[in-house]
C-alpha cells in the first residue's frame, strides 16, 4: 500500500465516508466456496454503518457455492475461466460493472477488497492454471475501480494501517 492509498484510508475511517468492503471480508458466506473470510475490524465499521458490503460474483448473480476462477491471458486480453474451463469472461466483467456502480451511487472513493480474488485481487492474483502460484496483477473488478479513481487495497493493507 502507498502512502497516498494509507493517508485516503485514514481520511475515510476519520470522516466516516462511505468504504465499500468484499462481503466475504465482513462475514457473508458468498466466496466461491461458500465461506466467508471474516475481518472483526472491518465487520465493526459495517455495523457502524460505514461499510458497503459488495461482491462482485454475486452482483452478477453467480452462484454460491460456485467453480473456482482464475484470469488467464487469451490472444493479449484478460479472460477469467473456472476449473472446468467454462469461460465466465462476461459474468467477471457485469460484476465489476456493478461494483463500479454501487461505488458511484454510494459516493465510496476506497475500497478493500479480498486479496488474491479473480474479482477483488489487489495487486497479486493467481496466475490461471489452478496450482495456487501468484502472479503481480489485479482482479475484474479491482482493475475496473482502479480505473475509474476507486482507490483500492487488500484487507491485509488495512489491518497493516490500524496498526
Amino acid at each position: 500500500m502507498n502512502q497516498k492509498d494509507f493517508t485516503c484510508l485514514k481520511e475515510a475511517l476519520e470522516k466516516k465516508k462511505k468504504i465499500l468492503v468484499s462481503s466475504c471480508l465482513l462475514g457473508m458466506k458468498i466466496n466461491y466456496e461458500g465461506k466467508a473470510h471474516p475481518v472483526d475490524e472491518l465487520r465493526q465499521l459495517f455495523l457502524q454503518g460505514q461499510a458497503i458490503p459488495i461482491c462482485p460474483e454475486v452482483l452478477a448473480s453467480m452462484p454460491i457455492p460456485r467453480d473456482p476462477a482464475e484470469i488467464v491471458i487469451v490472444n493479449g486480453e484478460r479472460k477469467v475461466y473456472n476449473n472446468k474451463e467454462v469461460d465466465v469472461t462476461e459474468e467477471f466483467r457485469l460484476g465489476a460493472q456493478r461494483s463500479l456502480d454501487t461505488a458511484r451511487t454510494s459516493g465510496a472513493k476506497i475500497a478493500i477488497m479480498k486479496s488474491r480474488s479473480p474479482s477483488c485481487g489487489c495487486g497479486e492474483i493467481y496466475n490461471g492454471t489452478f496450482s495456487g502460484n501468484l502472479v503481480a496483477g489485479d482482479g475484474i473488478a479491482v482493475a475496473l475501480l482502479k480505473e475509474n479513481g476507486i482507490r483500492v487495497i487488500t484487507e491485509d493493507d488495512f489491518l497493516e494501517c490500524l496498526k
